[in-house]
């Protein structure tokens, strides 16, 4: 399971849109998204540095969890 920690998330809808940026580069990735803690979690099959990058596009900074 990889951790992120992800900034900018603000509403229900941030979370919406963090899980689809996830779930748009790897469809078969389960995401689980804390917008109090602003933790995401997920087992997407794909580099972190590319999950960080969209994330980052889109207006969520983010960064690897150790």
């Amino acid at each position: 399971m990889m951790k992120l920690s992800v900034e900018g998330m603000t509403c229900s809808g941030c979370v919406n849109a963090v899980t689809r940026i996830i779930t748009g580069l790897d469809d078969q990735s389960e995401v689980q998204v804390s917008l109090a803690s602003g933790l995401v979690e997920t087992n997407a099959r794909v580099a972190a540095a590319e999950l960080i990058a969209a994330l980052h596009e889109a207006g969520f900074p983010a960064h690897e969890q150790g």
